[in-house]
């Protein structure tokens, strides 16, 4: 007969459960990809409405009061999609980078800067030879906006990469904590132990199982590595090599 006190324990081993899968990086890693994802469509969203917008000022300006239909109106309209294609392409190469933070270089910024600067004094040169204040604000919104968001997104992508190394990180680093145990039942203790995730053992804890069965009559070799950490062929050799190292940094300080 299950009894209260059953029941309680297995809802404080599904809570505890939860709250363990919640800190876990990889979980965390997710949803900062799917928040990547939301802010990258929204931003793309603005930003390729605000330069729509500017299209027709854009046109406007460089069609200079040309005749309707004339050969100088209709390749007036593809001044304003030459800026935007090299500014979105600049853009979309910023996605990439920023993911995986390589930072671009002065002529990355320079471009980008140039051609938000041409849209915007595009946009706004007729209202400010007019005198309008009026039109200056209202052509201006736009090429701020694009100008801003551009900006931004960048940063965001940056920190939004920033924030998985810090749950990484932050795994890695936690301590256990010690809760009161609690009785639960058999079957809800053996899923929980099913669902835990293992530990991925890192280049350092190799190196220092190494280090601890190591003798100095033992020769340092990638095949003895191999045997006393159970490592792969691959890892051995850069094992051995950083145990090498630090057992002659050993001897010439103790010379």
């Amino acid at each position: 007969m299950t009894t209260n006190a059953d029941r309680l324990a297995r809802d404080a081993a599904d809570a505890a459960e939860v709250r363990r899968w919640q800190s876990h990086p990889d979980v965390i890693a997710w949803r900062v990809e799917r928040v990547r994802r939301q802010v990258d469509r929204l931003c793309w969203a603005g930003i390729v409405l605000g330069l729509a917008f500017t299209t027709a000022n854009v046109q406007w300006f460089a069609a200079a009061g040309a005749e309707v239909g004339s050969l100088p109106w209709l390749t007036a309209w593809l001044l304003d999609p030459t800026v935007c294609l090299v500014l979105l392409a600049i853009l979309r190469a910023e996605q990439i980078t920023a993911r995986y933070q390589v930072h671009t270089g002065r002529w990355v910024r320079a471009a980008k800067w140039l051609t938000l600067a041409a849209t915007y004094v595009m946009n706004t040169w007729s209202s400010w030879a007019a005198g309008s204040p009026a039109g200056v604000v209202l052509h201006s919104v736009p090429p701020v906006v694009v100008f801003v968001a551009a900006e931004a997104v960048t940063d965001l992508r940056d920190k939004l990469t920033d924030a998985v190394h810090v749950a990484v990180s932050t795994s890695m680093n936690r301590t256990e904590v010690h809760e009161p145990a609690v009785a639960v039942p058999a079957t809800a203790v053996t899923v929980a132990e099913v669902a835990r995730p293992v530990r991925r053992k890192l280049f350092a804890d190799y190196l220092a199982d190494a280090r601890a069965v190591w003798s100095a009559e033992v020769e340092i070799t990638p095949a003895w590595v191999r045997e006393a950490t159970g490592c792969s062929r691959g890892l051995s050799s850069r094992l051995a090599a950083a145990l090498a190292a630090e057992v002659a940094e050993g001897v010439r300080h103790d010379q």
